[in-house]
């Protein structure tokens, strides 16, 4: 029995070595351009070693994207639960997403909805759950401290949220060669925090803007 769980486990730290290594890759080149080979070079191990536990690429995506998205959702609770209120926990997460797409082409997300529909449905359902719900949480947050206007449709503008978090990595709406997506995304936040705060919070997100330009 206790041969058995070493052995789970042993199977569980090298999918996710490889899904890791894998993840690396698509960021950096995007998903259809790499090949196994690249992945097993990368590792420095035989192509044959990877399909020993998974079967095919797809499954390879789809533990990356999983991988991903849990560490991420793990990232953005410890900044939830430590920001000191809801404008805070904003400018916190925006950091994390900051690092996260100085090393993410778009290219990623074409490729996932257009070659791997089982992995994109998991971010789909990872967006319009975990992430739906810590953006109503903070609007409630926010409406509550004073920081957010009290007449939002937290349920409208939670969604419109999420459309607007995707909306940078659309080519034909930011072409790669045309914007920086960090830029992009910074000015996004920023719109999206000016719409929804009250004067008080307006004051605070120009104090924040302010340290972090410092920074």
């Amino acid at each position: 029995m206790e041969q058995h769980s070493e052995s789970l486990q042993l199977k569980s730290e090298i999918q996710e070595k490889i899904a890791k290594a894998a993840f690396a890759l698509f960021c950096e080149n995007g998903i259809k351009s790499v090949s196994m080979d690249d992945i097993a070079q990368h590792l420095a191990i035989s192509k044959k070693t990877i399909y020993k536990w998974y079967s095919n690429k797809d499954e390879v995506v789809y533990a990356a994207v999983k991988g991903f998205l849990n560490e991420m959702g793990q990232s953005s609770q410890c900044f939830l639960d430590n920001s000191e209120n809801a404008i805070a926990q904003l400018f916190n997460i925006m950091q994390t997403v900051r690092q996260i797409f100085l090393s993410m082409r778009p290219a990623v997300f074409h490729d996932l909805r257009k070659y791997h529909p089982n992995a994109w449905k998991l971010w789909q359902e990872h967006k319009c759950g975990f992430m739906l719900e810590k953006i109503k949480e903070n609007l409630r947050q926010g409406i509550e401290e004073g920081f957010f206007r009290n007449d939002l449709d937290i349920e409208v503008v939670a969604r419109l949220r999420m459309v607007m978090i995707e909306l940078p990595f659309d080519p034909h709406v930011f072409p790669q060669h045309e914007f920086n997506l960090q830029q992009v995304q910074q000015a996004n936040l920023e719109l999206y925090m000016l719409g929804i705060a009250t004067l008080k919070g307006h004051k605070l997100i120009n104090e924040y803007k302010q340290i972090k330009e410092e920074e």
